[in-house]
């Protein structure tokens, strides 16, 4: 079979057809880039993108020098302001103390602004001499003023006088009485007391005839404290004879000394208060104060005068020395000293409480205490016979025509109740009472039953034997 000449020319005629095209696209190429265009950066490194180009992506624009204070480019962190240092209230003595700075004035707010008044032009200083004008500036200023002290108002006379003897214990008595009667200006304590003084050794004091000697120069006394015995516990002497302390002869010859005391304010009319001694830290001692004190309130009662006890305000539940207790508040303080003898303050103001208490009761029975006045000089008018008064003044006429009118008379058959003083012994909330001579509920029973009654009715259940003439007796009358 032959081949057409067709076939064989067409592939040459393609491949020449491909050159052609390909020599023109070059040709257009070359001609475009000959033709003027605007100018461009290279590299890439234009900041604006082409307006026919939306793909393309400015680079980023270079930051100025130290824009970082980081040398590794993070950025300062952010800081908070600091702390302002708190004014100082100590400063060494070679440190400079800052000054402080000057309030400035308030200012005006700036919506509104007070307008001023227009000053009167100054007087002119013809006429003055050089010397008035330098003396007008060399005026000192005036002198700041100081406030007065009040002046002290001045007590009215006393009208009750206290007298206080005996020794040491005896000057925290006057203390605590002084403290006492501190808010009460009418009555005046006096303190006589001599430290190392008693009934025993005459030759430092004797009690009677001070005692006499002072009521005699003072009358005006009212009545009269005394606290003896702390130091009476050594032999006495009687003549050239000694004797030991509490013995008989020595009681004997002690308690004749507290009447010869109880005598002197007997005579002189001067109610008279025995403070009885307390309990000391040394129990032998306390042992011997209190025989001291049955010996000096039997003597002081038969002279009629009065005793306080203070024995019980010092000693806990079980009836032993304590150097704390109740204070006359109740609250619990410190009553002795570390001598274990004296008092502190708030025990001499409870020791003074037992005297308080009889001071009182001797007050009132003598016709009331110094600081209450009586209800007629309360209700008294001004004037005499009803001279001041006036017709508007009813209260005051209802007031004396009631004092003119006779008292009712008492009605019969009404109790009149004894007289209890103010305030009674300061004791402890917590403190078991128990009666003179009695047995705890608490305490062991007796050993021992004679007739078997309570073996018989508690154990056996046996009723109990009867006596004779009881309900339970049912037995016949013999014959």
């Amino acid at each position: 079979m032959q081949r057409r000449p067709t076939d064989r020319t067409a592939l040459p005629r393609f491949s020449a057809i491909l050159g052609l095209l390909a020599l023109a696209v070059l040709a257009l190429a070359a001609a475009w880039s000959v033709l003027p265009q605007p100018a461009a950066a290279q590299w890439g490194d234009s900041y604006d993108a082409p307006a026919a180009d939306p793909s393309y992506a400015p680079p980023p624009r270079r930051r100025a020098r130290g824009a970082y204070a980081d040398e590794y480019g993070r950025p300062p962190a952010r800081r908070a302001a600091p702390p302002q240092e708190a004014p100082r209230q100590f400063y060494w003595p070679w440190e400079d103390q800052p000054r402080a700075q000057p309030t400035p004035p308030p200012q005006p707010s700036p919506g509104y602004a007070r307008p001023q008044r227009p000053r009167a032009p100054a007087p002119a200083a013809a006429g003055r001499s050089d010397e008035e004008r330098a003396a007008r500036r060399r005026r000192p200023s005036p002198a700041p003023t100081v406030a007065q002290p009040k002046a002290k108002v001045p007590k009215a006379a006393p009208t009750t006088q206290i007298a206080v003897f005996g020794d040491s214990l005896a000057s925290y008595l006057a203390k605590g009485v002084d403290e006492a009667f501190s808010d009460n200006a009418e009555v005046a304590v006096l303190d006589r007391s001599k430290a190392e003084s008693g009934l025993v050794r005459k030759d430092l004091v004797d009690w009677a005839k001070s005692a006499e000697d002072f009521l005699k120069t003072t009358p005006n006394v009212s009545y009269a404290l005394m606290m003896l015995g702390v130091n009476d516990r050594q032999a006495i002497r009687e003549g050239d004879q000694s004797y030991e302390a509490l013995s008989d002869k020595w009681r004997e010859i002690y308690g004749a000394r507290v009447d010869a005391v109880a005598k002197v304010f007997a005579e002189h009319k001067v109610p008279l208060v025995w403070v009885g001694l307390p309990p000391v830290r040394s129990e032998s001692l306390s042992r011997d104060f209190a025989a001291i004190n049955d010996l000096v309130r039997e003597r002081v009662q038969r002279a009629g005068q009065s005793y306080a006890e203070v024995w019980q305000g010092f000693v806990d539940d079980r009836n032993r020395f304590t150097v704390s207790g109740p204070d006359v508040d109740g609250q619990e303080a410190r009553l002795r000293t570390s001598d274990g003898i004296h008092f502190t303050a708030a025990g001499s103001r409870k020791v003074a409480h037992f005297a308080d208490v009889e001071l009182k009761r001797l007050m009132g029975a003598k016709g009331g205490l110094p600081s209450e006045q009586p209800a007629a000089a309360i209700a008294a008018t001004p004037g005499e016979g009803g001279a001041g008064l006036g017709i508007e003044d009813t209260a005051a006429i209802d007031r004396k025509i009631t004092a003119m009118l006779p008292s009712l008379p008492e009605p019969p058959g009404i109790p009149s109740l004894p007289v209890k003083p103010a305030a009674g012994p300061v004791v402890p909330l917590g403190r078991t009472e128990t009666s003179p001579g009695g047995t705890l509920i608490t305490g062991r029973p007796q050993e021992g039953d004679a007739t078997g009654t309570r073996e018989r009715s508690l154990q056996r259940g046996a009723a109990p034997l009867p006596q004779p003439g009881r309900a339970d007796d049912f037995r016949w009358p013999p014959g």
